[in-house]
């Protein structure tokens, strides 16, 4: 197997190049490559032809490398599929805002929470990712970002240099299941690329030792609830942790975090709907009486929920709602003082909204 110099921390570059018999100062040009993404040798102009031929025949850049790259047919997303170094793949998106260069990161290869409306669990755990795996995602787009601007693709759409801004550890994978190296990850994130912390949100499905963990680390990033369902019955049918983290306990070590840190509390809500046996979509957990029992649970909290009208996932047997019906339960929320907004799904069109990671989707193993 190929070294993997991203992999390797100063010393052991410097020792990596001096054993080619190349000066130690060809390890500081190979690193300022390495942080800026460089995803091959052959990018590195200022490094000789032969040696990087050489560097290509024993050694990688990064801890991943793309395999397929999506674009949205308006240009403002980019789906990656990555191949790590064992094999394993994994997906992130990089999403292109007014107010930013967000990227959805996954922190896990698969997912083994079983949520019934998403396509990221169908092929189950894997293993987690290290930090470095984690953090060479946000180099991919930060990589692609930067050629885009040489393009001249968003010369005037892009606010920060060609730069990532904004980081949602939201992609494939449980975060709090790999708990330790996403604080890492978003450590290094905010001390060498000067993300702030609080342009990086962290959602969950509810692992409430994560939370309580996250709180005890003591950052104030944003905090997101993979809630989906006001009450414990409908949510076990559709959440499998919710057997063992109920809502009021996922709630109550929420709510701790965003109290401690003085930050909005985030709720994500898919709005879904079933088929009948006439054919004709009826609603799932998005009427009138889970709007109330969802007011209920959040009256009196510092939060916004994000209601998400469901992608279509060909092996799961739910189905879409009309716009009418998710206006009605926004509505509902907003009257009762909850502040609600709808999500803008980005990159549908490349299976990148949420709930459609998979491996599949960008022509990856199964």
């Amino acid at each position: 197997m190929k070294t993997v110099l991203f992999n390797l921390n100063d010393i052991e570059l410097e020792k990596f190049v001096t054993d080619m018999g190349l000066p130690r100062f060809r390890a500081k040009q190979i690193r300022e490559w390495l942080n800026r993404g460089a995803p091959d040798f052959n990018v590195m102009k200022n490094l000789p032809e032969d040696l990087r031929n050489k560097l290509n025949s024993c050694a990688e850049t990064l801890p991943l490398k793309i395999v397929k790259k999506l674009k949205s047919a308006d240009n403002q997303t980019t789906k990656f599929l990555l191949e790590l170094n064992d094999g394993e793949q994994i997906e992130c998106v990089l999403m292109r805002t007014t107010y930013g260069n967000s990227v959805c990161v996954s922190s896990q290869a698969g997912c083994a929470m079983g949520c019934k409306f998403c396509a990221s669990t169908l092929l189950g755990l894997k293993r987690n990712l290290t930090v470095n795996e984690m953090f060479a995602q946000i180099l991919t787009a930060q990589w692609e970002l930067r050629a885009d601007k040489i393009k001249d693709i968003h010369p005037n759409g892009d606010p920060n240099n060609g730069d990532v801004s904004h980081i949602v550890v939201m992609g494939t994978g449980e975060p709090l299941q790999n708990t330790e190296n996403v604080i890492g990850f978003l450590e290094r994130a905010n001390k060498e690329l000067n993300i702030s912390w609080r342009r990086i949100t962290v959602s969950t499905c509810g692992i409430v030792p994560g939370i309580n963990e996250l709180n005890k680390w003591g950052r104030p990033i944003n905090l997101a609830i993979s809630l989906h369902a006001p009450t414990d019955e409908l949510r076990s049918q559709i959440m499998p942790i919710n057997n063992k983290y109920k809502l009021n306990e996922v709630l109550d070590a929420a709510f701790a975090f965003s109290d401690t840190h003085n930050r909005q509390l985030m709720i994500e809500y898919i709005l879904l709907g079933k088929k009948d046996e006439s054919g004709s979509v009826v609603l799932y957990n998005a009427n009138e009486d889970y709007a109330n029992k969802l007011t209920k649970l959040l009256q009196g909290h510092n939060v916004m929920v994000n209601l998400i009208p469901w992608n279509t996932v060909d092996e799961r047997d739910f189905a879409s709602i009309s716009g009418n019906a998710v206006h009605r339960f926004q509505d509902i929320l907003i009257k009762n003082g909850i502040h609600t907004r709808i999500r803008r799904e980005r990159g549908a069109d490349i299976g990148s909204a949420c709930g459609q990671l998979r491996l599949k989707n960008a022509g990856g193993k199964k």
